[in-house]
């Protein structure tokens, strides 16, 4: 794998490396470009020995870090199959890593062939869609279940229109609903035994 490290935080470091696995350990045939939250290049030299590194945007506490990352090489379409399921599943094990709580799992992102860029797009019609159906029909609308950050990225792009939004549902689950305007959001329903059981199953069935 070749890996252009460009972000030079802390952070990006370990999501470096675990990259060094996917390839050596993984067999997985990928190069990689690592970038901080605000796409500028950083150097790439090491401080010296001693030395106190410079506070990045990426790395500062007082800021909410975010790295992306973007993926090429022979093995992208194995990243893309079954709707982008392997490219996701690294995302999430790279955000464990980084020891990031679920509600901040969008803080990192990883890319290939703009699969991401254009899922946000098409996140962006959909909600500009459930807009119009949820003013034409005074009817709250519910997404399909999505990760946190096509999430996160939903409720901003909603913001917009004034309409109120929740997310409902457990784990893999949630999803976001639209309200019409003045209406608000239901109280999430405590799980029933049944959906307590049958989520139990399935995270099983996932390892």
């Amino acid at each position: 794998m070749t890996n252009l490290l460009i972000d030079t935080s802390p952070a990006a470091k370990k999501i470096a490396d675990f990259l060094e696995v996917l390839s050596t350990t993984g067999g997985l045939r990928l190069n990689s470009q690592i970038l901080a939250c605000n796409g500028q290049v950083q150097p790439t030299s090491s401080p010296p020995a001693g030395a106190i590194p410079a506070v990045s945007p990426s790395s500062s506490p007082d800021r909410n870090p975010e790295i992306k990352v973007e993926l090429t090489g022979p093995d992208t379409p194995l990243l893309l199959a079954r709707n982008g399921e392997l490219l996701h599943a690294i995302e999430h094990i790279a955000a464990k890593i980084l020891r990031l709580e679920p509600e901040s799992h969008d803080r990192i992102s990883f890319d290939a062939e703009g699969f991401k860029a254009n899922r946000d797009r098409e996140l962006e019609m959909m909600a500009e869609l459930a807009i119009e159906k949820v003013r034409s029909t005074g009817r709250p609308f519910a997404f399909s279940p999505m990760t946190s950050r096509e999430r996160r990225l939903l409720h901003l792009t909603l913001m917009k229109s004034g309409l109120p939004t929740a997310s409902s549902g457990e784990g893999p689950g949630r999803f976001v609903v639209v309200y019409p305007e003045g209406e608000e959001p239901a109280p999430p329903k405590a799980p029933s035994a049944a959906e307590r059981t049958r989520a139990i199953r399935n995270s099983f069935r996932r390892r």
